[in-house]
């Protein structure tokens, strides 16, 4: 479901000091646009920023980037990261809009990333011809691997069955070992785990969350469109 745009949406990303306009202008020098130096990690669909907020508040000494493609879903992320920091400014978190499809564009190996956070993505699964808009497609993991520090990984959460069982196999195809798995995320007894809204959603609807993490190996073997 669409969320409707509000008239308030440009006024508070304008007036927001995290949110981060023209991105690609800041591709390879994304460390220094925080307040202090530190690990640096990436979540690309961050939706309302619910579980953001709550990750990057409860770890200080990393610094994350959070990116989405849609303004006015973003400037809910800056209300509830606004909600969790109180008073205090919220030096160790970014915003931007960036079409994930193309986020090479926006990043590269300069900018330290460590980590990247993709959470209950749209699966794409209706028509085959669709499968390469998925965010853990190989077109996207070739992407990623451009500015991944070495040894880097990827978090994976979702609750659609074949995407999941689709992304296992994009991962080794692409060069990354699965380092930690499970389809029953809730249940694993896993932590930290930062619980998004449509994570609750679903749990609420009885699902099982899949989740997996995903390391980049050294070498990438050749793939195909």
């Amino acid at each position: 479901m669409r969320m409707r745009r509000r008239a308030w949406t440009e006024p508070l990303l304008d007036s927001c000091p995290f949110f981060i306009e023209e991105p690609s202008k800041h591709i390879g020098r994304w460390p220094e646009l925080f307040e202090k130096r530190q690990r640096v990690m990436l979540e690309i669909g961050c939706g309302k920023g619910v579980s953001t907020a709550q990750m990057a508040h409860e770890n200080p000494d990393v610094n994350y980037i959070a990116v989405d493609e849609v303004r006015h879903v973003l400037a809910v992320s800056v209300k509830n990261i606004r909600a969790a920091y109180g008073e205090q400014p919220p030096g160790n978190i970014l915003l931007s809009a960036v079409d994930a499809l193309r986020i090479h564009d926006t990043f590269n190996a300069a900018d330290g990333i460590e980590r990247i956070y993709i959470s209950f993505p749209n699966p794409w699964d209706e028509r085959a011809k669709h499968h390469k808009r998925r965010l853990t497609h190989p077109r996207q993991l070739t992407q990623y691997r451009a500015f991944l520090r070495p040894g880097g990984e990827i978090w994976f959460k979702t609750d659609n069955d074949a995407l999941f069982m689709a992304s296992k196999r994009y991962f080794a195809e692409c060069g990354f070992e699965i380092a930690y798995l499970t389809d029953d995320l809730h249940a694993s007894g896993f932590a930290p785990n930062y619980v998004s809204e449509h994570e609750q959603m679903y749990t609420a609807q009885g699902k099982n969350i899949h989740f997996l993490i995903a390391r980049m190996l050294d070498d990438a073997p050749n793939t195909k469109d």
